[in-house]
């Protein structure tokens, strides 16, 4: 179940987002991939959690 990621026509062209914030599930891949110590993807996210993370990733 996905309950961190949510959608809207109306909200970023309909793209998948984290629940609350304006930040796309694909953006949350991508940071992923480009910060490999999740303490410092944290620290550039700090209103991200790792069940955001989690739910991006499925």
């Amino acid at each position: 179940m996905f309950d961190r990621i949510t959608w809207s026509p109306k909200q970023v062209n309909g793209q998948p987002c984290i629940h609350g914030m304006r930040l796309t599930a694909r953006r949350v891949v991508a940071a992923v991939a480009a910060y490999p110590d999740r303490l410092e993807l944290f620290r550039n996210y700090p209103d991200l959690e790792a069940d955001d993370i989690r739910q991006a990733l499925e």
